[in-house]
């Protein structure tokens, strides 16, 4: 459940109690109007208590436990949500809330033995449910206590289960209350206070309820909730059959019409003919009524969303037929170009060719023959191929309805769509990106949380993107008198990524009759049905109960063990059980299982009771057609199912054979239970085609007024000069969201997991966020130095102007954001094209066919680059009523291209971070795509002036945007240190380009604008968004830069010196122009303008104070950055023949462990995986290990606290602590706990000796997920001096990765046990500001913790706990950012290397 936490989007709650439950019959909620009733008493938790229960509520049958407990929100936030619900509601005095349980017990003696504070079972719930911060106010306690008016209720909708439920429910039952908790659900409780005293009405809570929950997932009413609604057990629903028989043809046709809309099946008018004829009129007919999950099945398998009928629709504009369709001109840039494809449009991804590399999995070695027990899931490397999969997929409409979970699950189905490539893939790097409205202040904030929390939970990282908003009123008429609104009031959530696949595994095969079909992952449940069809209408269209229906629910840590599944069957080469596998999306079953079998060229029998549900209320349809998230279906040969369901099994991932392929080509889903055929369908009806879909429609010419690019005409006349009308664009440009800083929504994202990441979005010591590309190694090796990239390009308002214009500069942007990149050439480069379109609206659909056409038969072609993927969206319009009138806006006409390629040497990426420590001069050379235009429409400019403009830029010759991206890899080449720095032009221009640098490098420069061509005009000039670059060389080697590009074939009249680069410390910025300096800015003011909208944001969504104090930094020039004060130097590593042994340690939702075996398998050891399931059931001894690496992630997902589950499973298991136990008593070992191991670590100190004075890690500071590089120290200290893995780097001061949501230090005993902590030397790591001074401000201190506290101790030095990831950064380029001067003294090594290094040593 996520309470949002914007002031914008009203969190203040009131001084009563609320509780928020889901919605149900009989349930007084707060989107009702009838009277409630009072609320009764539910329980309290005062300042310090444990949670208590409250009076059991009944329900129909047995009764639950009601159990508050800690604070759900912040003071800050408190302050936050009580000032937006004060505005709303003024007579609201204060407002708070704490967590509420609900414990569903298997009995009712079970349930009574719960309700004993001191019976085990009970002691053992009040643990895990102690878990957060209890700051609540001293009222709180007395408001629940008498629990009678002005109490809230908020909780999941009725008939759903939060992930929040599953993963607890997990924890509990390994911590043995398995056999007494049927399920754990959990909501929120409001508590408010008002004026004089006074109840709060429904009318007075309905002004401020969208502020205390979200009405897409969650219910908020005034009583209690109740037990058969929140764990409702009720009898399956029927199976239903829709009448065509017993009426004549056309009344069938018309009684399936109202089925259509009845369910929300978007069938187009043919398609109900075409049905009509299968069931009851055709030749072939079937001769009986359809089902619903048959109606249902079909209308998901041929929405526009899964068949894409628009783009293979026969087209006609302006009455003149055209030969091809939308999706023939896309296959044709790979029908002229397919260099490095291996697949294209036959998977859930493209596949390319990559290089060869060292692949570093666990290997299986079979125990029986003689292999030691401890070596059976050793790590290991060898070459191979390792080709590179991509995809990019939008989610708009679940984003639109709901958000945050629209925007995870959209991260989370396009990460499927990787892993279910071939017969098994592995997803590596992501991307996100967002296009709304402005003012849709809920989508800006909560729709990137989801999207980064899915990615970090799930262990990919995050490394570019894109942010737009747009809603303008577009003139249609010369005068700009005739206006029409153009925006985003239904978004896009791009969502994208690539992998890599096995290249014996990059392809499907067909598989055989008799293969077991089997569903992996999550149970079903009543969430996300009709996603397929709902997103193929426009938004708004549909009813309210539609949108509901389509909401979807995440859960990451799910997904990540089926992921872990996949990998494992990957790993066993040839025995390699899954033939095939496609990932759960739009249509859930009833898309996924039929494919699966069709493209085998088969059919399948299913048992709809085999499909593991959550709720036993479900129909068969709504078990069929369900989108529930984080599963898959796979084809398993027979042979192998017994070896796929042990790996399961250890993995903890559930999965169900429900059917087995037949060679009948017959679709037969039976119910044993309710007797009757779901479903009996030919496959060749199900896919058989309804007549081609066939568009018409014209080209609109709108003639529209010329923008003045004097500016004089949009400011007042008291801002008269030129000097003064500049400084006003300035700051409007700077402070456009798709300029300005993206600093809020990067760094809620973990950049650094894998530990393969060498370019991400933050550039130099003072991480700024304005990286062209992402770039990732191809594996783990300090000499491998291949690798992938990836860069995006968009510039939608554009097509506005001239659709093939805005196609062809999103292609090319694409291009000069990877020109960045060592890709050896042009033509492996591949592009994604994701296409957004409102087609049902005039001009829209003809503007479409002329922007596919200019960039596939046109564009590309020249380039000789393809287009192997990508996904359309055709409903991009959004329809609302006030009052009587209709409204409806639509999305312009958008291109989000996305280019992908392979890389030669990850160390040769360019930056935008401008140097000052090259010992001589430097210059800013700029050269110029555009041959010299200046063409303004759509861009930045135009659009802070509420103008659309008339001319946008475009490409103007492909020829030299080839030689312009061939010139920048053989400056890589063969003059790898000659550009400096690199920047492409785009949103806010020549301007923004230049200044980003300036802000990379906190440096100054000198410009001049009189060597451009067209310098007429100097708003035009600096801020047009025509192609472009600008490289920072040295003086002295102007020419030889230029005689590279002249001898590519790019032009020397487009090649221009702008001007010098300041010298160190002077960080004025001037640009003349006609001799006179028309505007003169310091970089920290600039910088503060461009990063003010995303600061604005963090004040909104995280901690206010917080976000100042990032703020302030920019203009700190004691802030020196990053940097390196090291007591120890490269050193090579020895190659030893003995191995010590170290167990690689992970829990479900482990995802770090990769990275961690690599290191230590780097620096000398056998690295071992071990899942917890090993050491629980004794498979496996921690007595066969030297050491151990608790690695990071997000262990059941952080549910009940960080690492707090994990530690529980084995403190209360009588098998697992033994272990642990006994492994710590021993004086040769040691144990290290990085961040979800550190948390894990914290929570087993009872049982470490000399750890009772470690601190807990809770939430962070700025209540959000933090990916930072950090600077800290490594304490000099007797005991740090004994660490196996800090004795050699002690007293050093460097930057390491962060990424965690909860890593502040907690002393339950306050400052005392943090005196004592220290006394004893048991702090080992501590973050420091520029000055090497320990810091509590943020983010150099990213979490909050006192003292700067990030690593704990014991005495003896043997256990380690740290919150950062050394492990992540051993190699150099997985730094993301180090002085020039070690790629040459460290070898490819990063200094933190030495940490693992050490540990060998101290192994003997």
């Amino acid at each position: 459940m996520q309470t949002k936490l914007t002031v914008l989007l009203a969190l203040a709650l009131s001084a009563s109690a609320i509780v928020v439950t889901p919605r149900s019959e009989g349930v007084t909620s707060l989107n009702e109007t009838t009277e409630a009733p009072a609320c009764t008493l539910v329980g309290t938790l005062s300042p310090g208590q444990r949670p208590v229960i409250s009076p059991r509520l009944r329900g129909t049958s047995r009764g639950m436990l009601i159990l508050l407990g800690s604070s759900a929100i912040s003071p800050p936030k408190r302050d936050a949500l009580l000032q937006s619900i004060q505005k709303l509601s003024p007579v609201v005095t204060s407002v708070d809330s704490v967590w509420l349980h609900l414990v569903k017990c298997r009995t009712k003696k079970l349930e009574d033995e719960m309700a004993d504070v001191q019976s085990p079972g009970r002691k053992v719930l009040d643990q895990l449910l102690a878990y957060g911060d209890n700051t609540q106010l001293p009222s709180t306690a007395e408001y629940t206590n008498r629990g009678t008016k002005n109490v809230v209720y908020v909780t999941p909708r009725a008939g759903s289960i939060s992930p929040w439920s599953s993963k607890a429910t997990d924890i509990s039952g390994l911590c043995n209350l398995g056999a007494h908790v049927e399920r754990l659900e959990r909501g929120v409780v409001y508590v408010f206070t008002t004026a004089n005293d006074q109840s709060l009405s429904l009318d007075d809570l309905s002004t401020f309820a969208n502020l205390i929950h979200d009405r897409m997932t969650e219910v908020a009413q005034l009583e209690p909730p109740r037990e058969d609604l929140i764990f409702a057990h009720h009898e399956p629903r029927s199976l239903v059959a829709v009448d065509l028989q017993s009426t004549s043809q056309t009344d069938a046709k018309e009684k399936l019409a109202a089925a259509n809309k009845e369910l929300g099946l978007a069938l187009a008018a043919d398609e109900i003919d075409y049905l009509v004829d299968a069931y009851i009129t055709g030749p072939t007919a079937m001769g009986r009524n359809p089902t619903d999950a048959e109606l249902f099945m079909f209308a998901q398998v041929n929405s526009e969303h899964c068949r894409h009928k628009i783009f293979n629709a026969s087209w006609t504009i302006d009455g003149q037929p055209l030969e091809m369709s939308l999706f023939q001109m896309i296959r044709n840039t790979e029908k002229l170009n397919s260099t490095g494809t291996i697949s294209a449009y036959s998977d859930n991804a493209a596949v390319l060719e990559g290089n060869p590399a060292s692949r570093f999995s666990v290997s299986k070695i079979d125990t029986k023959a003689g292999a030691s027990r401890s070596l059976r899931h050793l790590y290991e490397s060898y070459i191979e191929d390792t080709p590179i999969l991509i995809k990019v997929e939008t989610h708009n409409h679940p984003t639109a309805v709901s958000p945050y979970p629209g925007a995870a699950t959209g991260s989370g189905g396009e990460i499927r769509d990787e892993g279910a490539v071939g017969r098994g893939s592995k997803p590596k790097a992501g991307l996100a990106g967002f296009t709304h409205i402005a003012s849709a202040l809920d989508i800006m904030v909560e729709g990137p949380i989801g999207a980064s929390a899915f990615n970090n939970e799930f262990g990919r990282p995050a490394l570019t993107g894109y942010f737009r908003t747009f809603a303008e009123s577009i003139p249609l008429s010369k005068d700009g008198n005739q206006r029409e609104v153009r925006g985003y009031h239904k978004p896009i959530m791009i969502a994208g990524g690539y992998g890599t696949v096995r290249p014996q595994f990059a392809k499907k095969v067909p598989f055989k009759a008799g293969a077991k079909i089997v569903i992996m992952g999550g149970p079903g449940l009543l969430i996300g049905l009709g996603g397929g069809a709902a997103s193929s209408q426009v938004s708004g269209a549909g009813a309210a109960e539609l949108d509901f229906a389509s909401v979807q629910r995440d859960n990451a840590e799910m997904q990540r063990r089926c992921q872990q599944v996949i990998d494992a069957c990957v790993s066993l080469d040839k025995m390699n059980p899954i033939q095939s596998i496609h990932d759960v999306g739009a249509g859930g079953l009833s898309n996924a299982l039929p494919e699966l079998v069709h493209d085998s060229g088969l059919g399948a029998t299913f048992e709809i009771r085999d499909v593991l549900v959550a709720d036993s209320s479900m129909s068969p349809m709504e078990i069929w057609c369900n989108e529930s998230q984080e599963r898959y279906v796979l084809a398993v040969s027979e042979e192998g199912i017994e070896e796929f369901e042990r790996i399961a099994k250890r993995e903890r991932c559930p999965v169900s054979v429900v059917g087995v392929a037949t060679r009948e080509e017959e679709l037969v889903v039976t119910d044993r239970l309710l007797g009757d055929d779901v479903i009996r369908l030919k496959m060749n009806t199900l896919f058989g085609k309804p007549p081609r879909m066939s568009r018409k429609d014209v080209k609109k010419i709108i003639e529209r007024p010329e923008f003045d690019e004097s500016l004089s005409s949009y400011l007042p006349s008291s801002i008269s000069t030129l000097k003064d009308r500049l400084d006003q664009a300035i700051q409007r440009v700077l402070h456009l969201p798709s300029v300005g800083s993206k600093s809020f929504l990067i760094t809620i994202g973990d950049r650094t997991i894998t530990g393969l990441v060498t370019r991400d979005q933050m550039v130099g010591p003072w991480q700024v966020p304005v990286a062209d590309v992402a770039v990732t190694r191809s594996s783990y090796g300090f000499d491998t130095i291949t690798g992938e990239a990836m860069a995006m390009g968009e510039r939608t308002p554009l097509a506005l102007l001239n659709a093939a214009s805005s196609a062809r500069m999103a292609v090319a942007e694409s291009l000069t954001n990877l020109a960045a990149a060592p890709v050896s050439d042009i033509s492996r480069i591949k592009l994604s094209a994701n296409w957004m379109c409102a087609a049902s609206k005039e001009g829209e659909g003809a503007a479409l066919y002329e922007a596919v056409q200019a960039i596939g038969m046109e564009l590309c072609p020249a380039l000789g680059v393809g287009i192997p993927v990508g996904k359309d969206s055709m409903s991009m319009s959004m329809k609302w009523r006030v009052g009587e009138e209709q409204k409806e806006v639509s999305a312009p006409l958008s291109l989000i291209v996305t280019a992908f390629a392979p890389v030669n040497d990850v160390s040769k990426t360019w930056t935008p971070q401008l140097r000052t420590d090259v010992g001589e001069p430097t210059v800013l050379v700029f050269f110029d795509l555009a041959g010299g235009k200046t063409r303004l429409g759509g861009s930045a400019i135009v659009q802070v002036f509420k103008e659309i403009g008339v001319a946008p830029p475009d490409v103007e010759d492909p020829k030299i945007l080839k030689a312009f991206f061939q010139a920048c890899q053989e400056v890589k080449e063969k003059e790898p240190g000659l550009v400096l720095a690199y920047h492409d032009r785009s949103d806010g221009g020549l301007f923004t380009a230049i200044v980003e640098m300036c802000f990379a490098g906190r440096v100054g420069a000198n410009i001049s604008l009189d060597a451009l061509q067209s310098s007429e005009s100097p708003v035009a000039v600096l801020f047009n968004e025509e192609l472009g670059a600008v490289v920072q060389v040295k003086e002295s080697e102007i020419h030889k830069l230029s005689s590279v590009f002249v001898g590519a074939g790019f032009p020397s009249t487009s090649i221009h010196i702008l001007g010098r680069v300041n010298t160190p410390g002077d960080q004025n910025i001037a640009i003349i122009h006609a001799g006179e300096t028309i505007f003169f800015g310091h970089r920290a003011d600039l910088q503060q303008a461009w990063a003010e909208t995303s600061y604005r944001m963090q004040t909104i969504r995280d901690d206010a104070a917080g976000a100042k104090e990032e703020f302030d930094l920019i203009k700190e020039d004691t802030h020196t950055g990053l940097f390196y004060d090291l007591t120890f130097s490269y050193e090579l590593s020895r190659s030893l023949f003995r191995r010590p042994k170290v167990a690689i340690l992970r829990e479900q939702g482990v995802n770090g462990q990769v990275e961690m075996a690599w290191a230590f398998t780097a620096a000398g050891f056998d690295a071992i995986d071990v899942h917890m399931s090993d050491i629980l059931s004794g498979s496996v001894l921690l007595s066969d290990f030297r050491g151990f690496a608790a690695c990071g992630g997000f262990s059941y997902g952080d549910v009940l606290g960080a690492g707090k589950g994990w530690a529980h499973s084995a403190l209360l298991n009588d098998t697992a602590r033994k272990e642990f136990v006994e492994f710590f008593s021993r004086e040769d070992t040691f144990a290290l706990g990085v961040c979800n191991g550190c948390q894990f670590l914290s929570h087993l100190k009872d049982v470490i000796p000399g750890a009772q004075d470690w601190p807990l890690f809770k939430g962070n500071r700025s209540e959000r997920f933090e990916g930072r590089v950090s600077m800290v120290e490594i304490l000099d200290n007797e005991v740090t001096k004994r660490s196996p893995f800090l004795s050699q780097m002690a007293g050093s001061k460097l930057p390491v990765a962060v990424a965690h949501g909860e890593g502040r230090a907690s002393f339950e005993r306050g400052e005392s046990q943090q005196q004592a902590l220290e006394g004893q030397g048991l702090v080992a790591m501590r973050y420091v500001d520029s000055k090497g001074t320990p810091t509590e401000m943020y983010p150099l201190n990213p979490n909050g913790s006192p003292g700067g506290v990030t690593g704990v101790q014991t005495p003896d030095g043997r256990v380690l706990a740290l919150m950062p990831h050394p492990e992540r950064i051993v190699t150099l380029e997985s730094n993301s950012w180090y002085p020039p001067g070690f790629k040459g003294s460290w070898k490819g090594t990063g200094p933190w290397f030495r940490f693992f290094q050490s540990a060998r040593v101290w192994c003997g």
